[in-house]
């Protein structure tokens, strides 16, 4: 009887979680499905409508669930910047495009303060066209703002408000909690990299005052850069920015009206009588808009010098890590396989790489820096910085012939430190447990049953130091600097990148169309060229679901059931904080 109970039960569980399973993929299928795009046509009279519906993102993913939260299977597309700014070009020369409309109210938004940077110029080269930009927002958060303020007319709901109040960095220390938990932690640090402060939270209670200076620097410069922009804009003395600012006046809406930051409070429906001052028609009762990536996905290859010479850009996208792989981080031996791919490929006369990196391992970006250096002696190499190009970021953008940074980039960080958590007082007060052992050397041992001795202490400590003078010689020989005024600027510093571009860390300020007009010209290309972008291809399961999502995106583009698919979709992405890491003692990671 209790066999037959046994299996039963058994068979029972099989059953079950072949139907659950069978269920996750069913719902998963439909999440894909629900996250393409159903095709539009573009009509005469449209508006180009930039509602954040999508995550603007530095680099394409070649993840097919890239956006899909699968607990709810709500999607949030991704489009990726040279895609976006694509579109603006044409959409600048298409005769059916009107104007643009900033609604900026969808669940997608702007991955990294260089992106919403590079966004709004190409908004401004986009109004040379002679094409209208309007902005209307219940209430603008401060990065909302700065975009819109390139607009012809901003507009606010009556009610509405202004998140307008300057930029703050705030650190959070945890020592007083690794102190009630029993927890020590040792640095080992080049006394040249006080501004190397990734640190300090597991060491002191507030900031010190090197990583105070460096932060106070840093904003000061990107808020420079924002509010100067605006002022701009706006027609606001500098002077009165600041005053508005320090006095939070421009929080509602009649303020803002007062104050210049906006030409009206209107309701939605009232946009209506805008467009049509604006001399757009009406389809009927509405207006023709088109979203951005609605748009991005009509834009197609660049055909017209389709056997011309290529110019390639290449990614590096995330944290930097040991070995091969693919996703969303830089793996060294896959990024430096691609580069050598690159530099093989004869009709590839032009590469920009485009850094979008906080660091990671240091073995991993000596690898890519090695493969740069091997590029760079036979092709034109040109940098292009997303939000990070820092320390480990900044190892692998050291070699190129220029370097291009977005004003509010955040780079250099040349600095290293290594850090060991003690955890063995906190297991035994804590948790009752006690470690022992035996060992074969003096050295075996690292932390196991004691604290580190005095020699394990020099080895970890040159390892730091040998970090550290590679990592500055390597710099001094990329910019053309030499080492004294590297040891400068280094220390472990963060700088804008207007700032970079004073001291020497970068050749220019713009984004990714400017770093491609550098590299076309150091090829000598002129006007025959044709822009390409290599990523990595998916393999596996990742490759499966890229190909059913191909294939999902012809079927559901092309039939009214796509319309019963759009409800699922979203995903964000979170900044990781610079410095460098030592995990174990035969391994520094530059972050």
């Amino acid at each position: 009887m209790n066999f037959w109970k046994t299996f039963l039960a058994g068979v029972l569980a099989v059953v079950a979680g072949t139907i659950l399973v069978f269920l996750f993929w069913i719902f998963l299928l439909l999440g894909i499905a629900g996250s393409m795009e159903k095709s539009v046509t573009v009509a005469p009279g449209s508006i180009l409508k930039i509602d954040f519906s999508e995550l603007l993102t530095d680099a394409p993913s070649n993840d097919p669930l890239a956006g899909i939260d699968v607990l709810t299977l709500q999607n949030t597309p991704q489009l990726a910047l040279f895609k976006a700014l694509r579109a603006l070009e044409a959409a600048a020369a298409d005769d059916r495009i009107r104007g643009i409309y900033l609604r900026m109210n969808g669940t997608g938004g702007i991955a990294g303060t260089a992106l919403l940077e590079e966004l709004r110029t190409a908004l401004e080269e986009f109004r040379q066209s002679g094409k209208f930009i309007v902005a209307y927002n219940e209430t603008y958060s401060q990065g909302q703002y700065y975009l819109a303020s390139v607009a012809d007319r901003i507009y606010l709901q009556p009610q509405g408000g202004i998140d307008w109040t300057g930029l703050a960095s705030n650190v959070t220390f945890y020592k007083g909690l690794l102190d009630k938990l029993d927890l020590k932690v040792e640095v080992f640090r080049p006394t040249a990299c006080r501004y190397k402060s990734a640190v300090e939270p597991f060491l002191l209670e507030r900031m010190s005052p090197a990583n105070r200076e460096q932060m106070q620097e840093l904003i000061n410069s990107m808020w420079g850069t924002i509010s100067g922009d605006v002022c701009a804009a706006r027609g606001i003395d500098s002077v009165e920015m600041r005053r508005l600012t320090d006095n939070l006046e421009v929080s509602l809406a009649d303020e803002a009206l007062k104050a210049g930051f906006v030409d009206g409070l209107l309701y939605e429906d009232q946009m209506n009588d805008v467009f049509a001052e604006l001399g757009v028609e009406a389809d009927g009762d509405d207006y023709r808009f088109v979203t951005l990536g609605q748009y991005a996905a009509q834009v197609g290859a660049d055909l017209k010098n389709i056997s011309a010479d290529q110019v390639a850009i290449v990614y590096a996208d995330g944290q930097i890590v040991d070995g091969e792989g693919s996703g969303r981080a830089v793996y060294g031996n896959t990024l430096a396989a691609t580069l050598a791919d690159v530099r093989r490929n004869d009709r590839i006369k032009a590469v920009v790489l485009r850094v979008n990196s906080p660091g990671g391992s240091a073995l991993a970006s000596d690898v890519i820096w090695r493969e740069m250096e091997l590029l760079r002696e036979e092709k034109p190499v040109i940098v292009s910085m997303g939000s990070y190009a820092a320390s480990g970021g900044y190892y692998i953008s050291c070699p190129a012939d220029a370097i291009v940074a977005d004003r509010l980039t955040l780079t250099g960080s040349i600095g290293v430190y290594g850090m060991v958590l003690d955890s063995r007082e906190a297991l035994k007060n804590k948790l009752g447990i006690t470690v022992d052992g035996v060992q074969s050397n003096t050295s075996s041992d690292f932390m196991g049953r004691g604290p580190l001795t005095s020699v394990q202490r020099a080895m970890l400590m040159r390892g730091v130091d040998q970090v550290y003078e590679t990592f500055t010689q390597d710099v001094s020989e990329g910019r053309n600097l030499p080492l004294e005024r590297v040891l400068e600027i280094a220390g472990g510093r963060v700088w804008s990148g207007e700032d970079a571009l004073g001291i020497g860390l970068v050749d220019g300020c713009g984004g990714l169309k400017t770093a491609l007009a550098v590299a076309v010209e150091k090829a000598g290309l002129g006007d025959n060229y044709r822009v390409v972008e290599v990523l990595d291809q998916p393999t596996g399961l990742s490759a499966i679901l890229s190909s059913l999502n191909a294939s999902l995106r012809m079927a559901f583009t092309r039939s009214d059931l796509g319309d019963m698919m759009k409800e699922y979709g979203e995903v964000r992405e979170a900044l990781s904080q610079q410095g460098v890491v030592m995990y174990s003692p035969v391994r520094v990671d530059m972050q």
